[in-house]
């Protein structure tokens, strides 16, 4: 990545390592943020927090650099997205806070070997996207609804995608719905807020998982004053084992 080598969605890349959202904020709305982390820890699994001004983590990835290490950051300002770059080191706040907060593409090894295809690595696409009417829990200045991705899944494969990605919970856990988009006020499935549509087929229903990109959602919501962040669908590989995390989780 730092190389230029990797400039795309990190769907399909290194399946077998933790992939991580990240979030960068000054360290007066770190608290904020952390706290809305805890309160919402679905949509938002904290991986690790670094050091105020650090911008490398200490055990998701000790020799990364978090300005460089990422295909594309976003930045916003008041809430609003001014730019999205490929090297975000002019910048990054002195008094920074990164966090790392979990992915669902920490799950795709596990998904691929169990022989559940995932759509949006086979059309190579970024994964769909949508803005919810679910409610995260509010933290001081920030509040707003969960964000959700998007996987078409077999009907006769669903129990096993459940059982599979409930091992994962900082993978954002089990779905939060099957089917029935407009349960969680997606309006048109074809229409994702982020990312790109995929293809369903007729024996396929929709599964729908807590996303990372909640706390985008939150921060423009909340009009927080400067944040950066990956770009969606644009992750930090970090250098966790995908299992070493399983197994972990089912141990606490």
């Amino acid at each position: 990545v730092r190389r230029g080598d990797v400039c795309g969605p990190t769907n399909g890349v290194c399946p077998d390592y933790v992939q991580c959202n990240l979030y960068v904020l000054r360290q007066k709305d770190a608290y904020d943020f952390l706290l809305f982390c805890e309160r919402n820890k679905q949509a938002c699994p904290v991986v690790e927090v670094c050091d105020i001004g650090s911008v490398s983590p200490q055990v998701a990835g000790r020799d990364a650099d978090l300005r460089t290490d990422i295909p594309k950051y976003s930045i916003y300002q008041n809430g609003e997205l001014v730019k999205e770059v490929t090297d975000a080191t002019e910048y990054w706040p002195e008094d920074s806070v990164a966090f790392l907060i979990g992915c669902s593409f920490t799950c795709e090894g596990a998904l691929l070997d169990a022989g559940i295809s995932l759509r949006s690595i086979e059309q190579k696409k970024n994964v769909p996207m949508y803005k919810t009417n679910i409610p995260c829990r509010p933290a001081g200045a920030l509040s707003g609804n969960m964000v959700v991705s998007m996987k078409p899944i077999k009907a006769v494969d669903v129990a096993l995608e459940v059982q599979i990605t409930s091992q994962f919970p900082q993978a954002h856990g089990g779905p939060v719905c099957v089917g029935c988009p407009d349960a969680i006020g997606i309006d048109d499935i074809m229409k994702p807020d982020w990312g790109d549509s995929v293809d369903i087929q007729p024996d396929e229903v929709p599964v729908f998982h807590a996303c990372g990109v909640t706390p985008q959602n939150v921060l423009m919501e909340s009009k927080i004053e400067f944040a950066i962040t990956h770009s969606p669908g644009h992750m930090f590989v970090s250098d966790l084992r995908a299992t070493s995390c399983m197994r972990r989780c089912k141990r606490e």
